[in-house]
């Protein structure tokens, strides 16, 4: 079978990080001949783009290689690739576990991936976990000039030198290493080239951004917000360490940066973010929350939150329900606690699973009773939606507030990629309502 006619099917798990992955690995195999497929029974190379942050993320991954299992069965010449942080955690044990697997490529190596295709085709295995000396995005070719969604993700930096006592991205993404500013600038040009108005820098610990000619990531905003026809820009996952005054003034200044900040504090409580390796204090994050509020008063925050962590007590938990009462929050994502193998947290006495539970409930209630609030003050504003998608009823389009709000409007379908007022008639679930602003 000739490479041009060959199908690849890429399964992507976890962070946007990976989408962004994906969609690059999509490209280097494109340039081998294989066209994306939407169903693994149609392909010829299935990858499983893995992430290890979850609960149990390695026993999914094996769970899907079962059932990839019984498909290659019908098909023996599939191949089966395992790419990502599981990949590069687990390394060669996935084939000892797995024996359908040909290929474990790690995130920093995807680039390699049509050289491990050849060594496949010679008989080896190939298990690429390295962290290679040279830089990947150097090696990669450039993405396909077809047409883009509106919004799209652009990877700026990679791994994290904060070592969280819970955290696997250290050993699975390595050393933080930022791109220069001038190749991202040109990755983001091509993507307004290609119709995208809406840009997501992403990076594991993204405001610690800095290239190697200085630049910091509230330079490289300014920079890229200087781009004809690029209209928005974001920017997850950032360490309230990392929040400069620099960074914190590009919030109050320049229009295409949103008022959205994802800043994870993960406890409210001193003794635990010290025992988290957290490097900064409660107090430390509700008077960064404040500054960047006087910056910019409408500025809508999200967190990452982590109950039961070793150690924690009633009167830690109740620490973090103040905090989280204090600050406010739009949106949130609330975690109990699983050990990841190989963090310095793992081996420590846990909580009670039932007291992780009972407190992950009450955390949750608090955020959600937030979310609600944030998206019921939406209501009778007219703000400006990026429209990106059909919705799910006839003649309805989903797009993007200023905050991240999911807006669902009627509206025509050419309005996509268009930036329209419209003002909001109601708060559902996790959503607004909206409709066309005169």
């Amino acid at each position: 079978m000739a490479a041009a006619d060959k199908k690849v099917f890429i399964k992507t798990y976890g962070c946007q990080m990976n989408v962004y992955d994906s969609e690059r690995m999509t490209a280097a195999l494109g340039a081998q001949g294989y066209a994306p497929t939407d169903t693994a029974a149609d392909a010829d190379l299935v990858l499983l783009n893995t992430c290890h942050i979850r609960e149990k993320a390695a026993e999914k991954v094996y769970s899907e290689l079962g059932r990839l299992r019984r498909l290659k069965s019908e098909r023996p010449g599939m191949l089966i690739g395992v790419a990502g942080c599981v990949a590069q955690a687990e390394g060669a044990e996935i084939i000892a576990r797995a024996p359908v697997v040909d290929l474990v490529v790690g995130p920093q190596a995807y680039h390699r991936l049509p050289q491990l295709l050849a060594r496949r085709a010679g008989g080896e295995r190939p298990v690429e976990t390295d962290f290679p000396a040279e830089d990947k995005f150097d090696h990669l070719p450039e993405a396909p000039k077809a047409r883009r969604a509106p919004a799209a993700f652009l990877t700026v930096q990679e791994g994290c030198d904060k070592f969280c006592a819970f955290c696997v991205v250290p050993y699975t993404r390595g050393a933080e290493v930022s791109r220069p500013a001038a190749r991202i600038e040109a990755e983001a040009r091509g993507l307004v080239e290609r119709g995208v108005v809406e840009i997501t820098l992403l990076g594991q610990n993204v405001n610690a951004y800095r290239d190697g000619e200085g630049t910091g990531l509230a330079a490289l905003v300014r920079r890229l917000a200087a781009i004809d026809g690029l209209a928005r820009i974001r920017y997850t996952t950032s360490h309230p360490n990392d929040m400069d005054d620099a960074l914190i003034a590009a919030h109050g200044d320049e229009a295409k940066l949103m008022p959205f900040l994802h800043l994870p504090v993960q406890s409210g409580s001193d003794r635990v973010l010290k025992a988290m390796n957290r490097r900064h204090r409660a107090e430390d994050y509700l008077r960064l929350v404040e500054r960047i509020r006087a910056a910019r008063p409408d500025m809508a925050l999200s967190g990452d939150f982590i109950v039961g962590f070793p150690g924690e007590t009633e009167a830690d938990f109740a620490e973090t329900l103040s905090l989280v009462e204090t600050v406010g929050y739009a949106q949130a994502y609330s975690f109990a606690y699983s050990a990841r193998p190989g963090t310095p947290a793992a081996g420590r006495p846990g909580v009670a699973e039932a007291e992780k539970s009972d407190r992950l409930q009450r955390l949750q209630a608090v955020l959600a009773r937030q979310q609600a609030a944030f998206q019921t003050a939406q209501v009778g504003r007219t703000l400006p939606v990026l429209v990106e998608k059909p919705g799910r009823e006839p003649g309805q389009m989903t797009g993007r507030s200023p905050y991240l709000n999911a807006v669902h409007l009627a509206a025509p379908g050419d309005l996509a990629g268009r930036i329209v007022p419209v003002r909001i008639v109601a708060s559902v679930a996790n959503s607004l309502a909206g409709e066309l602003a005169a």
